[in-house]
């Protein structure tokens, strides 16, 4: 899968040759496109060739590969999200795009784990989102390259059937790890938190991060039998005692502080895979773009839009996941 930074001329080129795209760009820029076979999501940050970049006049484009066997559109809403699991193809894996902050979004994060046939087969994606500084302003959107349909709700899906000799693999990478601070639970699912029991004692979170002064860019990281998942602090609303978060927090799993990372270029870079050029299609978090001054900052080989929230079969924070091919 080739990933580049495309003016609109360029792009429509390839859109008209029928070539399969997943595509990440500024929205003003996805309304120029024609139709065609790409779902797309707006978002104006990504790694680039050169490095971090933040632009809206180019868009970034994944090439399908050719030896695709099929790859069909579909659109999801609050009713028939559950199934985008039970949807995909038994060989092959399924791409997903959903817009910040819309009911879709927040079912996605809070119950997927629920969903039929949860992690049945490789689903990757992103959650689209905005500039910085159009936040109040403009809401993200998911794009229909077939209908050309515009969402601020729903999920578009491409469904990705792969030949018998190529195998999907979906893998985090994820250069935060638990620190050795207080264990954290909270007392019900949610996307905030208040009082929450912390070392086993029931306290406000709020009070208790302000107090420490926590550095609020570590997530809270929780160890799922060895995968580290990253719920990222938003803000923190000290008046209210409620710590809001862009990733949801679960009962009964057990979280941490991150521990703090030095060089986020260095400790990322360390941490690639052995055939790190072969990845073919990857994103990051808008989070690490902004608190590691990725901006100009060239990451190996991985280039791709940083996100507002990463698909690796759930939703993720902080983290980048990526899609690897291999020949069986």
């Amino acid at each position: 899968m080739k990933q580049v930074l495309r003016d609109v001329e360029t792009l429509r080129a390839d859109i008209l040759a029928g070539k399969n795209l997943l595509l990440a760009g500024d929205e003003h820029l996805l309304r120029q496109l024609p139709k065609g076979n790409w779902i797309a999501g707006t978002i104006p940050y990504f790694i680039g060739d050169a490095g971090g970049v933040c632009t809206r006049d180019r868009i970034h484009v994944t090439e399908v590969p050719d030896f695709v066997a099929s790859a069909a559109i579909r659109v999801y809403d609050d009713q028939t999200l559950p199934n985008v699991y039970s949807d995909g193809p038994s060989q092959g894996f399924s791409f997903i795009i959903i817009p910040a902050f819309s009911r879709t979004h927040n079912q996605f994060a809070l119950n997927a784990p629920n969903f039929k046939g949860f992690a049945s087969h490789p689903l990757i994606g992103w959650i689209a989102g905005i500039h910085l500084d159009d936040l109040g302003a403009s809401s993200p959107k998911v794009v229909v390259g077939s209908t050309g349909e515009v969402l601020e709700s729903g999920a578009v899906v491409m469904h990705v059937t792969l030949p018998p000799n190529k195998v999907p693999e979906i893998q985090i990478l994820n250069i935060f790890e638990q620190g050795l601070g207080d264990t954290i639970t909270v007392m019900e699912d949610g996307f905030s938190a208040s009082d929450v029991l912390i070392g086993g004692q029931r306290q406000n979170l709020a009070k208790y991060l302000v107090e420490r002064k926590c550095d609020v860019k570590l997530p809270l990281v929780a160890d799922y039998h060895g995968a580290m998942v990253n719920a990222s602090i938003q803000a923190i609303d000290e008046a209210a005692g409620i710590v809001h978060f862009y990733a949801p927090l679960f009962q009964g799993i057990e979280y941490k502080q991150a521990a703090p990372v030095g060089d986020y270029v260095a400790a990322f870079t360390e941490r690639l895979p052995q055939g790190s050029e072969r990845i073919g299609f990857s994103c990051n978090c808008i989070l690490n773009y902004l608190y590691s001054e990725l901006e100009g900052k060239r990451t190996g080989h991985i280039t791709g839009p940083m996100t507002f929230g990463e698909i690796a079969y759930q939703l993720l924070n902080q983290t980048m996941v990526y899609l690897i091919f291999h020949d069986v």
